[in-house]
């Protein structure tokens, strides 16, 4: 196997590398040449995707993509890096979906700021874990101040979290809590040591309509079952309605069920809107209700003076999910599970000799793995936030949200000015729900806005999500590039008139 060195070395040849010299190579212990090579020749590829990208996706097909992968022979090993970056390229990296372009305006995809790059080098490489402090010294108290951090801005004075893979395992966290708190303090059942209570098929936790799925899988994965979620209804904004939040406790104390949290959120999946946190949690408190904030994608006005207020009422949350890979512009993992009352954390602490066992200071000697449900080996992403706030700033941050909300608020104007779109409401962040008319008069067709959206996503030039609304097809922008300008949009608009314009001439 030959290795074409980047500082101009004679290269080695592999085949007659002794083994030990051959390991030391692979993991980078000799000179290090194998290391830089490898890391230059990837990180080309990484600036032409950057650089060279002029559409947000190639339009591959999925019979094509499969061929291209399942025609790979894992028996033969590639030559040498140059082929090895050759071949990911043809089968990943030309078709990968650029974020960054402001023609993709489909999912909650953020594009990535380079100093949280910068920072994924030195997580990957040195690779610790970030469970105790003896496999991550700095790592553990950089992760725990970029969690005070957070708990700061959020209005927390005792909180405590830890980082996760998501927004999802997040959630997760904050329904366990709520779960077993409850059970231990109003029924005096450990459920960590005996299982479920009895009358646990009656626990039930209310959201919003328009709440995330992972609410539904989360209460299933904890033997309460789909069944324990109360859907509570929506304003006009599909907002958590408060006064129906109090007749769905009712309704459920009067049928005989166990009412045990609120989940709301801070950031719709469809439409970026915020539900009224206050006032729900006036409810909880009265309830004796474990509130739940839901603001993996509204985190990032926690970073704007501006639009801060759209979250009064979080600081009175139980526990908050945050998702730095969202509104923070990070790289994907970087997410965290916060608490208002670092206490509640214990509930979830468990101990093994040979890691944490109980007998240690962790005062003295902390371990971010008595804060941890599902993940022990966990990877140093903090270390990337750390990387975006020690060089940008907050400010810089909180600019990148109030761009993107203006850029909203005029694209909204823009879609309701025009009599070929109607926009079903107004949104807090970056979301628009809309579909495609052929007049102010004619009644609108799912069909015309399917063929729209998929004839966009196979020519690569945009990509648009969609959603269903009382069964009915809609377009959706999830506005969440900072770059992404009016002059973009309406780019975008315009072909979506011409897609449409097609689908009635075909049909």
């Amino acid at each position: 196997m030959n290795t074409t060195l980047i500082n101009e070395e004679v290269p080695k040849d592999k085949a007659l590398l002794s083994e030990q010299d051959f390991y030391k190579d692979i993991f980078h212990q000799n000179s290090g040449t194998e290391y830089a090579q490898a890391v230059k020749l990837a990180q080309e590829r990484v600036s032409n995707f950057l650089k060279n990208n002029r559409k947000p996706f190639s339009g591959i097909r999925p019979d094509e993509m499969r061929l291209k992968v399942e025609n790979v022979d894992f028996d033969t090993p590639l030559p040498d890096y140059e082929s090895l970056l050759n071949e990911v390229d043809e089968i990943y990296v030309k078709h990968a979906t650029a974020y960054h372009l402001p023609e993709y305006i489909a999912h909650l995809n953020c594009p990535v700021v380079i100093p949280a790059l910068a920072a994924e080098v030195l997580i990957s490489a040195i690779n610790s874990s970030q469970d105790t402090y003896d496999q991550s010294a700095g790592g553990t108290f950089m992760e725990r101040k970029l969690i005070d951090w957070t708990s700061e801005q959020i209005g927390y004075t005792q909180g405590d979290g830890i980082f996760t893979a998501g927004g999802s395992q997040s959630n997760l966290m904050g329904l366990l809590l709520a779960r077993d708190y409850f059970s231990l303090e109003y029924q005096k059942w450990n459920i960590k040591l005996n299982g479920l209570p009895p009358d646990a098929s009656k626990f039930r936790v209310f959201v919003s309509d328009k709440a995330h799925f992972s609410n539904h899988k989360n209460a299933w994965i904890l033997g309460l079952g789909e069944q324990a979620i109360v859907h509570v209804g929506v304003d006009k904004r599909y907002r958590m309605d408060p006064e129906k939040l109090e007749k769905a406790i009712a309704q459920e104390i009067q049928k005989g069920n166990i009412p045990i949290a609120i989940t709301a959120t801070a950031g719709t999946t469809d439409f970026g809107n915020v539900d009224p946190l206050k006032a729900i949690a006036e409810i909880a408190g009265r309830h004796n209700l474990w509130l739940h904030v839901d603001a993996a994608y509204g985190c990032g006005l926690l970073l704007t003076e501006k639009h801060r207020h759209l979250l009064n009422g979080i600081e009175l949350a139980d526990s908050v999910t945050i998702d730095y890979h969202k509104s923070f512009f990070q790289p994907i993992s970087s997410s965290a599970f916060i608490v208002k009352n670092k206490l509640h954390l214990n509930i979830i602490k468990h101990h093994a000799d040979y890691l944490n066992p109980k007998e240690q200071n962790y005062d003295a000697l902390p371990a971010q793995i008595n804060k941890s449900i599902i993940q022990s080996t966990r990877r140093f992403d903090a270390l990337k936030l750390w990387f975006t706030l020690r060089y940008m700033g907050k400010e810089k941050l909180g600019q990148f949200t109030d761009t993107i909300i203006e850029t909203t608020q005029k694209t909204a104007e823009l879609i309701e000015s025009d009599e070929n779109f109607q926009l079903l409401c107004h949104s807090d962040l970056g979301v628009l729900v809309f579909r495609y008319l052929d007049g102010p008069a004619e009644s609108t067709s799912c069909e015309v806005n399917q063929y729209i959206k998929e004839k966009l996503f196979f020519s690569g030039e945009v990509l648009v999500a969609s959603t269903k609304v009382n069964g009915e097809f809609y377009l959706k922008f999830t506005i969440f590039n900072p770059l992404t300008t009016l002059n973009d949009i309406k780019n975008i608009l315009n072909l979506i008139k011409q897609n449409g314009n097609e689908y009635h001439r075909l049909n």
